[in-house]
């Protein structure tokens, strides 16, 4: 070829990373050239690099792709990673702007690798000459890793060909919506130019008077074509009419690209509508700058200091110094099964270990690929239309994050192990084992922006008597080290108090104190109301330490013996010599002290190691509490034959959780008669009941009835359940209140039934133990209140105060309100303070 007809170019790497051939990107549009001819980088660093002189002639809107061209006319392509439209240009910085002339070297784009990498299929980024026709040569380096500014390849090119321009005699199509997702990006434009490849003509695509060439697939992308947007055909030449027909066919098809659907068109014309314009009218914000509002979790009023956690992702090195990936691979996974053991149910996931392995099998390091494989998977999640199984992307970030803080070297733990005196902790949400490790000493208050009341969390945190609010407004994640007053029981954050509100807070907490002390000091006389009726507090315990501190503080029963939590942290299923000697230490420690353990219960959002259940779609709606039992009844006979073997040793009692028919009640007793049979057991002493957590076991109580000696009722979950909202909803959960009316009225159908087949029902849910609940609780007859065990002293105390004829007037208004906050209005008003103790104390 003459000289005069051609020219040399040289490209250098825009990013440091490892280079591969364009067959490698997982993109049809790039791996089979129908975009342009080139390479491909899989980085390692943050900025794109000019990879020439040129002039920047365009920057796609969501700032992935930048096209530039060189003085002689030759057009480049840099497109960051693939399907990176999508991202809508989270994690993009243009640094350049359109008709900036630059130089080799330049910094173009700079980019969040993490947010970018695990949001999208593939990082690698090709760098492209897109007139394929001009290449004659392409000689690409000969180096694996490359740094940027680095020779990445050369190529012979030809001289530029004519210009198509639009003129008068094109002829046009008819107007056609684009319904592709994304619009008309490089996969598409790239199917577009292949449509007309065959065909002998001009061919332009018109959006609102601006046209490209057909053929161009940069000039294609820079008319930026957005879904639901009208473009028109032009094209003149011997084939015009014939790739007009075709073009159209294949652009009102979706040029073959997943999820294109001409029905999410409503009106052909892109829509101005934003749906996030406006707040969510379902979260309250407080008028008042100095006030945050969220929902008491945990009892308290409290001064400190806001501590923010922010739980980042370790860095990764992206790529494995062992080039031998599969020895790698046994050594990074193998050094960490610890770690995979602990999280079996998530890593059964075989979408998930694929993932893992093929970024493995690509030279990534284990870290890099498990966090990234992660990231998709959550993604997967978020993206459902199932709100439940988009909330649990949370969690699996969560775990996720936990396992790449082990294998960067780190602690799992996000939260210091010393924080300063009067923390008030602030986090998105907080993991059990999070609240777990706090010191009570240091931590006096938790907030958290998600969660509910409800919340595993927030139990424990009740349990160590820890101030909390959950649902707290965003803001409070940016004022680390704010001073605050937090007020549960009104439900907001003071920010910056002044002495004088300062003061009315010690105020309130002094006589908060002497109650508790005056509590404290009677904590073992009986609970007994002002017109003489008695009722019995018991204690929600988790292990044998907590019925000690049970019979410390007065309690006078278990009322919920949380069976799973004493294996959780296992890997391998107890025995059952170990279950024996548990339930038998327990019983032992309470005396002639009844104790209700509750079988084991799990599913939904309490996961067993040794006990993997497969994946649902709504785990809360499948395999939970007694079915889980029932379907595997080993598991169940297990556990009741040494229930039944430690009996014995106390005042046992046996409760099923999660019943819902009277089949799956008969299923179960069926298993202890059959058990108690086999071990010569005589059973007539140990009582049997069920919980009372889904609203069809509440309606049908009456008939329950008759085959129980008692219902316990757990409120979290039967809060959920009646108002179909998830206890652990990343934005929900806060207004998930058990003193809903509805949730009130099926435990008043509930403690009705039971008492007409002589019966005693009681409450081992959050709401036991809630001052604003008590005395409706009273007032509904329920015959037993378990509480957290620091709680029992208080809730004593405050019976003792309560009249329950009045209590019973009280019940039935709160029965009568609008909806939750109404009730806490009215539980919270001077009047009714006074009303539910009676005319016997006002004497």
């Amino acid at each position: 070829m003459n000289k005069k007809t051609s020219t040399t170019i040289q490209l250098l790497a825009p990013f440091t990373g490892v280079c591969c051939p364009l067959s490698q990107v997982p993109d049809a549009a790039f791996s089979q050239k129908m975009v342009g001819d080139g390479l491909a980088i899989d980085p390692t660093e943050n900025i794109l690099h000019a990879p020439c002189d040129a002039t920047v002639t365009q920057i796609h809107p969501s700032k992935h792709a930048v096209t530039l061209l060189t003085a002689t006319g030759i057009e480049i392509l840099l497109h960051i990673g693939v399907d990176t439209v999508k991202l809508k240009g989270e994690g993009f910085k243009a640094l350049v702007k359109v008709g900036d002339a630059v130089k080799a070297k330049t910094p173009l784009i700079e980019l969040d690798l993490d947010k970018v990498g695990c949001g999208v299929k593939s990082l690698r980024t090709v760098i492209l000459l897109t007139d394929m026709t001009r290449i004659i040569t392409l000689t690409p380096t000969t180096e694996q890793f490359v740094n940027a500014g680095d020779l990445l390849f050369s190529a012979e090119v030809s001289a530029a060909v004519r210009a198509v321009t639009k003129s008068d005699d094109m002829v046009s199509s008819a107007p056609i919506v684009v319904i592709n997702p994304t619009g008309i990006h490089a996969r598409p434009a790239a199917a577009i130019v292949t449509a007309i490849k065959a065909f002998d003509c001009d061919v332009m695509i018109d959006k609102a008077g601006k046209q490209a060439n057909a053929r161009s697939v940069v000039g294609l992308m820079g008319l930026d074509i957005a879904f639901g947007e009208q473009i028109v055909i032009l094209a003149k030449g011997k084939d015009q009419q014939a790739a007009i027909a075709a073009l159209s066919e294949a652009i009102s098809t979706g040029l073959g690209e997943e999820g294109a659907d001409a029905s999410l068109v409503t009106k052909n014309v892109k829509s101005d509508f934003d749906p996030f314009s406006e707040p969510s009218l379902l979260l309250q914000t407080s008028q008042d700058p100095r006030q945050l509002i969220g929902v008491e979790a945990s009892p308290g009023q409290v001064k400190g200091r806001l501590y923010v956690i922010k739980a980042e992702v370790p860095k990764f090195d992206t790529f494995a110094d062992d080039a031998q990936v599969e020895e790698l691979h046994n050594k990074d996974m193998g050094q960490k099964a610890d770690i995979f053991v602990a999280h079996q149910e998530l890593m059964s996931d075989p979408d998930l270990y694929d993932d893992c392995i093929i970024e493995l099998q690509q030279g990534k390091s284990a870290p890099y690929a498990w966090s990234k494989s992660i990231c998709r998977q959550a993604d997967k999640l978020a993206g459902m239309d199932n709100p439940l199984l988009a909330g649990r992307a949370t969690d699996l970030i969560d775990v996720g994050n936990r396992v790449s803080r082990i294998m960067a070297g780190l602690s799992q733990d996000t939260i210091p192990a010393e924080l300063p005196e009067n923390t008030i902790l602030v986090a998105k949400d907080l993991t059990p084992s999070d609240t777990a490790k706090l010191n009570p000493a240091f931590v006096k208050g938790i907030c958290t922006t998600l969660g509910g009341a409800s919340s595993h969390s927030a139990i424990l945190a009740r349990a160590m008597g820890i101030a909390a609010m959950a649902g707290v407004e965003a803001k409070i994640m940016t004022l680390h080290g704010t001073e605050v007053l937090l007020d549960t029981a009104k439900g907001y954050l003071l920010l910056s108090p002044t002495e004088a509100e300062m003061a009315q807070l010690d105020v309130i907490k002094n006589a908060a104190e002497q109650q508790k002390a005056l509590a404290l000091a009677h904590k073992d006389e009986t609970a007994v109301t002002l017109d003489g009726v008695r009722f019995e507090i018991a204690g929600n315990i988790a292990k044998v330490s907590d019925a000690q501190k049970l019979v410390e503080m007065g309690g006078e029963a278990v009322g919920l013996l949380r069976s799973e939590f004493l294996y959780q942290d296992q890997s391998v299923a107890p025995s059952e010599d170990d279950q024996e000697q548990v339930y038998r230490a327990v019983l032992q420690t309470l005396g002639p002290r009844p104790l209700v353990v509750r079988t084991l219960d799990v599913g939904g959002d309490k996961p067993l190691a040794y006990l993997p259940l497969p994946k649902e779609d709504n785990p809360f709606l499948g395999e939970r509490g007694i079915r889980v039992g029932l379907d595997k009844p080993a598991v169940l006979r297990q556990q009741v034959r040494a229930l039944l073997k430690a009996a014995e040793a106390g005042n046992l009692r046996i409760m099923f959780p999660m019943v819902a028919s009277l089949f799956e009640l008969k299923l179960a007793k069926q298993v202890v008669k059959e058990e108690a049979e086999k071990l010569a057991i005589d059973i007539s002493g140990i009582q049997i009941g069920i919980m009372i957590e889904v609203p069809s076991a509440a309606v049908m109580a009456d008939v329950l009835a008759e085959h129980v000696d008692f219902f316990s009722i757990g409120t979290n979950d039967l809060t959920q359940y009646t108002l179909a909202i998830d206890r652990g909803h990343p934005k929900l959960a806060a207004i998930a209140d058990g003193l809903h009316p509805a949730v009130l009225r099926l435990i008043d159908m509930t403690v009705k039934a039971a008492h007409a087949k002589g019966k005693w029902a009681g409450i081992c849910g959050g709401l036991a133990g809630e001052k604003d609940a008590v005395p409706i609780l009273v007032g509904l007859g329920i015959d037993e209140l378990s509480v957290s065990v620091p709680s029992i002293p208080e809730v004593k105390h405050q019976v003792r105060h309560l009249n329950q004829q009045a209590c019973q007037l009280i019940a039935a208004k709160a029965m009568s309100c609008a909806d939750a906050k109404d009730v806490r209005a009215l539980m919270r008003d001077p009047n009714t303070l006074l009303a539910v103790k009676g005319d016997i104390e006002k004497r």
